[in-house]
C-alpha cells in the first residue's frame, strides 16, 4: 500500500489571492448615485456613500436650491443615511459633487437605466 498512497488535497481556495488584493481596493469609498422608477414618468434619485463627516441636511439644502426639486434624508439600517431627490438628477448630482470638491470624479458610481 505504500506505493499507492493517495493524497487527498486539502481545501483549496482559488480566489484567496484575489480576495487579498480586493481588500486593498475595498478601502475606496464610492458614492453611489441611483435612479429608481416610481409611477409612470416619475423617478427618484438616491445618493449613498457620502463621507459621514458631512452634514447631509446642508448638502440636501444645496441640492434642492440648485436643481429646483424636493428631497429628503432617509436613515436606512443597512446603508446609513441616504439622500433622496425627486426626478432623475444623476448627472446634476455628480457634477455638483465634483465641482463642490466633496468627491473626486473617479469615486462616483452612477447606476440606473
Amino acid at each position: 500500500m505504500s506505493q499507492f498512497d493517495i493524497q487527498i488535497p486539502a481545501a483549496f481556495d482559488p480566489f484567496a489571492e484575489s480576495n487579498a488584493e480586493d481588500s486593498e481596493a475595498g478601502t475606496k469609498d464610492y458614492v453611489h448615485v441611483r435612479v429608481q422608477q416610481r409611477n409612470g414618468r416619475k423617478s427618484l434619485t438616491t445618493v449613498q456613500g457620502l463621507n459621514k463627516a458631512f452634514n447631509y441636511n446642508k448638502i440636501l439644502k444645496d441640492f434642492k436650491k440648485e436643481f429646483c426639486c424636493n428631497g429628503t434624508v432617509v436613515q436606512d439600517p443597512e446603508l446609513g443615511q441616504v439622500i433622496q431627490l425627486q426626478g432623475d438628477q444623476r448627472k446634476n448630482v455628480s457634477q455638483f459633487l465634483v465641482q463642490a470638491g466633496v468627491v473626486k470624479k473617479d469615486l462616483i458610481k452612477i447606476h440606473g437605466f
